[in-house]
């Protein structure tokens, strides 16, 4: 299974009330979960089957799952990663928290749980971002987008981080712990009882707005989905034709050529492909 697959069961399967869906069947609490489940179902086509059979198709499709304290929210087994933030506004940007954004992941990173990193024979993934704009019950515009064409690599964050640790620590008069934060102050008070952390809260904007340059959603659509994927890594998997297939029958599907900027630098763009679907 890939995002290829996860398109063409979203244009099968555009449940859009998701809130209701999934609370209807007892696998969500709130919307971020109930997003979350659809986008599992999405990966590995898990609608309409009773809990026990999707539990056994879970397992067969994604090597881990994850959650807020352990990411990421997902792997395919032998593919891809991905994450899953909900966000309520059209302009809404993503809170990252205390994790900067992911170019890929890498089971080498500190962030990573044991588990994770013992999931399956691996030491890099591409990450998928699934984006969605959830509305009170309703799911209005979904999209999917690889941390390559959303992200810069790893080390443009990490030096910014390391840059503000090494100024943190560097304040004198100041006791610091060791700390993978940008800093843990200790003996804040005369008691020396008392101590500080230092944390970054990373966020960035949604790819509507970091893409708004090749895309631009219909507000008038009950709901809008894009994908954006460069052409180096469409032309690694080998199911491309069934969704280029599905687009020549559904007129709600399209698949266009597009120029992306490169994350890294963007006086370089790079081929890719613009899936859309409305309804």
């Amino acid at each position: 299974m890939n995002i290829i697959n996860a398109i063409i069961n979203l244009v099968n399967n555009p449940v859009t009330q998701i809130v209701s869906y999934y609370q209807g069947k007892n696998r969500a609490n709130n919307a971020g979960d109930a997003l979350e489940e659809y986008v599992k179902d999405l990966f590995a086509n898990t609608f309409n089957l009773t809990e026990t059979q999707r539990i056994e198709a879970m397992s067969r499709v994604f090597s881990y799952l994850g959650n807020n304290s352990n990411p990421p929210d997902a792997m395919l087994r032998g593919g891809d990663a991905m994450e899953v933030k909900k966000i309520e506004g059209n302009n809404a940007a993503i809170a990252l928290n205390s994790s900067y954004p992911k170019h890929t992941v890498k089971a080498s990173s500190p962030m990573l749980s044991t588990a994770c990193k013992n999931a399956e024979q691996w030491t890099e993934k591409d990450i998928i971002y699934v984006v969605g704009v959830v509305n009170g019950n309703d799911l209005k515009h979904l999209c999917m987008v690889y941390g390559l064409d959303y992200c810069a690599s790893d080390e443009c964050y990490s030096r910014i981080k390391q840059i503000i640790k090494c100024g943190v620590e560097s304040i004198p008069g100041v006791e610091f712990a060791e700390s993978r934060e940008l800093g843990h102050i200790n003996k804040v008070d005369p008691l020396g009882i008392t101590y500080m952390r230092v944390r970054g809260m990373w966020g960035i904007e949604n790819p509507w707005r970091a893409f708004s340059y090749v895309y631009s959603r219909d507000t008038n659509k009950q709901f809008n989905f894009v994908c954006i994927i460069n052409n180096n890594k469409w032309q690694t998997f080998d199911n491309t034709a069934e969704l280029t297939k599905l687009s020549n029958v559904n007129r709600n599907l399209c698949i266009s050529d597009v120029r992306i900027k490169n994350p890294d630098n963007p006086a370089q763009l790079v081929d890719a492909k613009l899936i859309t679907f409305s309804i």
